[in-house]
């Protein structure tokens, strides 16, 4: 498989640092936003990445759920391979592209746990099927079969009365120093703006393509 010619030409947007808003989280917002009205698939879809105590670097796919005055939250398990990672190094990254605009944001900070009672009003917001899920998947866990989480969803559906959030179970709030917004421009020269926290103010500028 030859991937070599292999390529795009970005034209469809511009952005000027001049015209950028002062908070990072009204671009952001205001990205979101057209994202969702182009009717893009999970829009709200994001790698994570993170690193363990040895340095070992993963990512994966969560999905953005808030944004609140602090940062960004997505829900997991806090058994998972991602929740060891984040208690043994807070510090995490956060990427989302929506490809039909041809745009890309890049967010940089540390992760903390959200409150127990915006999890626990979150969870029960969910279909059953996902509480239940929640509630019978030991996340990045070995398990015997397919067969052992069905038999296990079928007794919760059974019981419904049993159905609980774990306390295993919740938000994280990512809490960025720094976004970086990429929109794609013709000829590779694609343009980036930094968004940087000092001293509790944001600073902008441009990075080279």
């Amino acid at each position: 498989m030859d991937l070599k010619d292999l390529r795009n030409s970005y034209e469809k947007h511009s952005l000027d640092q001049n015209q950028v808003p002062n908070n990072p989280f009204d671009l952001f917002k205001d990205w979101m936003l057209e994202a969702v009205n182009q009717q893009i698939s999970d829009p709200h879809a994001m790698t994570l990445a993170t690193c363990d105590a040895q340095h070992r670097v993963s990512a994966r796919i969560v999905l953005l759920k808030e944004i609140d005055e602090k940062g960004f939250v997505f829900f997991t398990n806090y058994l998972s391979h991602k929740a060891q990672d984040i208690a043994e190094n807070p510090s995490a990254a956060l990427v989302l592209w929506w490809e039909v605009l041809e745009r890309q944001v890049r967010i940089v900070g540390h992760i903390e746990k959200i409150e127990p009672s915006r999890s626990e009003e979150y969870f029960f917001s969910r279909p059953v099927g996902s509480q239940i899920g929640a509630i019978v998947s030991p996340q990045s866990q070995p398990i015997p079969s397919r067969e052992s989480l069905e038999l296990k969803v079928k007794d919760l559906e059974n019981h419904p009365e049993n159905i609980a959030m774990p306390p295993h179970w919740g938000g994280y709030r990512l809490i960025p120093n720094l976004l970086e917004f990429w929109q794609g421009r013709p000829n590779r020269l694609h343009d980036r703006i930094q968004y940087h926290l000092e001293n509790d103010l944001w600073t902008t500028q441009r990075l080279a393509p």
